[in-house]
């Protein structure tokens, strides 16, 4: 072994460090490049915002007005002026909600919505919350998929990667999961391309 070479403790040391200094710089690159922009931090960043779809405070009547406008029923309309009590199951809904399909695990109605309240829901701490807080909610029992959605590896988007060029639009969890039956279908791939012969030649040919 060379004088001037370290002892093979000591190399080993040395390896371990420069490793472990690695590996942390490479998690602090990639925790910077997907952590949520922070205008605090950076003026320069366009905001980064999460689409709210309509049908969290309204639902369509399927009819459109003089001007060709859908028209919407905010839920409030019927739901502060009814009390009743909250369904037990899906198939004894009537009226706009006629035909809704319930799979969700073992929930129910008032798992997720405000009991006195129908427009509003309820976490499991008892608090109300409005409709468009519904990432909350479902935050509470979707621990993973919320954690991959913080730091971008869940969840769609449009706009710019580089926010330093323009803005960027999350989507919301019902924009892709229907709330009541969150499970995608099944589903089969697209055929390939059809660039090759359907029916190859035989072995041998090259007509």
């Amino acid at each position: 072994m060379n004088a001037h070479s370290p002892p093979r403790a000591l190399h080993a040391a040395l390896t371990l460090w420069l490793a472990a200094t690695a590996q942390c710089a490479n998690r602090d690159v990639q925790e910077r490049l997907y952590a949520p922009a922070d205008a605090s931090r950076d003026a320069a960043l366009f905001a980064v915002s999460i689409h709210q779809p309509r049908w969290l405070e309204a639902i369509s009547t399927g009819h459109t007005d003089a001007l060709g406008r859908v028209v919407e029923v905010r839920c409030e309309t019927c739901h502060s002026t009814q009390q009743f009590a909250l369904p037990t199951s899906a198939t004894t809904l009537g009226g706009p909600h006629a035909g809704m399909r319930f799979e969700h695990g073992s929930n129910q109605c008032a798992s997720c919505h405000d009991p006195a309240r129908f427009d509003r829901l309820r976490m499991a701490t008892g608090e109300s919350i409005p409709m468009t807080d519904a990432m909350r909610l479902c935050a509470q029992c979707h621990g993973p998929q919320a954690r991959d959605y913080e730091h971008g590896a869940h969840g769609g988007m449009s706009g710019h990667w580089d926010l330093r060029r323009g803005g960027r639009t999350r989507n919301h969890c019902v924009d892709c999961h229907d709330s009541h039956a969150p499970r995608f279908p099944q589903f089969s791939p697209a055929p390939p391309p059809r660039d090759l012969p359907t029916h190859p030649h035989p072995r041998g040919s090259h007509g």
